[in-house]
């Protein structure tokens, strides 16, 4: 049985990180696993960082843009194998499909670029010197998630057409592990809360291998056991609990313990912060109390790594969230490094994490159209929704394997910006959602993102959701440059939504305007910093003005990247924050606005 759990060590368990220089080589013909690579090695391969990109450490365009087979490579040191031990090589992500090879021979393979690849790696470890080899691939089609094409050039180069608008970075882009557990070891775990007149109440379900006793503590801050349980399932009764609050983080340690005959076989430790989020009338709720999301869209995206994780780039990124005010973000448009949602249970920040259901809409590629509603259908002509639909499914169900213990998380979103007026849509997602009610053991929220087509009287999937995302470019894509009419047309938009679903909890979780930080102009001009700020007060004046709405992440934290194009000014610049994570003056506005909140 594979584990899945976050690498950790101790007494029992061991966590090899193999981050580092990676030997690499692009495949532009396919031809490296009939030329046998995994087994001979790389010929005349290059150094690649990992955890990172591969694409902008690149000086050739066509490095960059590579669409197709890459392979990476680096030998794997055992000192030594017991056999009360297993070994397993975990990948955080590897984008976006793979196979991995242990010396010469085939471990495991993913598909899915955005959740960890876990190979048993027991039968192909030896002591001593080992060689890990991955082929992976970049491609993207309409049954992947997310969704896209390749188109080939004339002279034979693959060049990836994402139905979204970032950049398809790819490669390995999370930390690697080589991890030694018990042969006999916890698999995983489920913890829910409950509160009650100065009670919490932790019910928790233990997964392991064997027959041994579970045995389980909650300590405090200090280390001072506060309750325990013994077997594999249970609850945990806590007098006068210290919750996890919005931005007021308290963390106790889940301590699980697998016996035998009185001697530990495995240990883990987790945070665990004890809170509730529920929906009720428009109001979302944690720990029974309103909480009004305050925060951003954000990408995993910086200069240089790309996509790759970095411990100095997320800590900027929560320092800067901290200093405007922000309490949330949504992990758009796919799950992020598991290190964002350990560094939110510290913080106290709110996540609406989000699978990769994103470009299920071909007009997508030209962003503009889809903002402004331009219709379009997908399921019903895709040529494979069946096996698209398997791929979504399994992403849904690793999400939440992978993150339905962190306190951070308070809601799921099944898609972003999917077509959804269409009945062969409707079936497509009703199984999605309730496949995410029935996993989540905490019966978390679940939603999804509706863009300008997906409006009131069309849209055939808001009735499913527990409360409503809209991404509403009114004053950009929709009478750009006119703020006052497009408050106009908002406001009839929001009118519409007030008679269908008065009763369900509205979050903006896109609007905003390409600006240059470099560009003043009075009056103000779109891509200004004037217009930028006059945008946002728009909206803001809105949003005051509905009840409902309970929520405000603007599009983007930071600029980032995205293909070329002629609405594209090297990336998108909808940031509050440059890329480089330095404010632009809007962001002030907004400091303002969320610190009075």
């Amino acid at each position: 049985m594979i584990s899945e759990l976050y690498p950790v060590n101790n007494e029992i368990r061991r966590a090899q990180l193999l981050d580092g220089l990676w030997r690499f080589r692009f495949d532009p013909r396919s031809e490296g696993e009939e030329a046998g690579w995994a087994q001979k090695g790389l010929p005349d391969p290059i150094s690649m960082p990992v955890p990172a990109s591969f694409a902008d450490v690149f000086t050739e365009a066509w490095q960059r843009d590579y669409c197709g087979d890459f392979w990476y490579e680096t030998d794997v040191y055992v000192q030594e194998i017991q056999q009360d031990q297993q070994l397993f090589i975990r990948f955080g992500s590897i984008t976006h499909r793979c196979r991995v090879f242990i010396n010469g021979q085939p471990a495991g393979e993913h598909e899915g670029g955005f959740l960890p690849v876990v190979v048993d790696a027991g039968a192909f470890l030896r002591q001593g010197r080992n060689r890990l080899t991955v082929l992976a691939n970049n491609e993207l089609n309409e049954t992947s998630i997310p969704c896209g094409a390749v188109r080939t050039k004339a002279d034979g180069r693959k060049q990836a057409q994402g139905y979204f608008d970032f950049f398809n970075y790819a490669g390995i882009h999370r930390s690697v592990w080589l991890m030694q557990i018990p042969a006999g070891a916890i698999r995983d775990y489920n913890t829910a809360c409950s509160l009650e007149a100065g009670k919490a109440e932790i019910s928790y379900e233990v997964e392991a291998e064997g027959d041994g006793e579970i045995l389980v503590q909650l300590s405090d801050r200090e280390g001072t056991p506060v309750a325990s349980g013994k077997g594999r399932q249970g609850i945990l009764h806590v007098e006068n609990p210290q919750l996890w609050q919005v931005r007021n983080a308290y963390l106790y340690t889940l301590t699980i313990l697998l016996q035998k005959n009185g001697r530990t076989i495995d240990h883990y430790d987790s945070p665990l912060g004890i809170r509730t989020v529920k929906v009720e009338g428009n109001h979302i709720l944690i720990n029974g109390q309103p909480v009004y999301l305050k925060g951003f869209g954000k990408h995993e995206d910086s200069e240089i790594l790309g996509r790759g994780f970095s411990f100095a780039v997320a800590k900027r990124d929560y320092e800067c969230m901290k200093w405007i005010g922000a309490n949330c973000f949504r992990t758009s448009h796919y799950p992020y490094a598991e290190e964002w949602y350990q560094m939110a249970d510290q913080e106290g920040f709110l996540i609406i994490d989000e699978v990769p259901g994103v470009g299920m809409m071909r007009s997508f590629a030209n962003f503009a159209a889809a903002g402004a509603g331009k219709s379009n259908g997908f399921f019903g002509d895709c040529p494979d929704v069946d096996l698209l639909q398997k791929n979504h499914m399994n992403a849904v169900e690793e999400v939440i394997r992978r993150d339905k213990n962190h306190p951070s998380v308070i809601a799921w979103s099944i898609f972003n910006e999917a077509e959804t007026t269409t009945q062969a849509a409707h079936d497509y997602f009703a199984p999605l959602f309730e496949a995410a009610r029935k996993l989540d053991p905490q019966h978390r929220p679940v939603t999804g993102v509706l863009e300008k087509t997906s409006s009131p009287e069309r849209c055939r999937c808001w009735p499913m959701m527990d409360f409503i995302c809209l991404n509403r470019y009114y004053g950009w894509y929709i009478s750009g440059g006119d703020l006052q009419e497009a408050k106009r047309q908002f406001k009839e938009e929001m009118d519409q939504w007030a008679e269908k679903a008065p009763q369900v909890p509205f979050v903006f979780t896109e609007f905003g305007t390409d600006t240059l930080d470099s560009l003043h102009k009075l009056p103000s001009v779109m891509w200004s910093q004037e217009y930028q700020q006059e945008y946002m007060e728009m909206n803001f004046s809105v949003f005051d003005e509905y009840p409902f709405i309970q929520g405000e992440l603007a599009w983007n934290f930071a600029d980032f990247q995205t293909g070329q194009g002629i609405m594209r000014v090297n990336g998108n610049k909808k940031g509050l924050f440059s890329r480089n994570r330095q404010p632009k003056e809007a962001a002030w506005a907004m400091k303002r606005r969320w610190e009075k909140q």
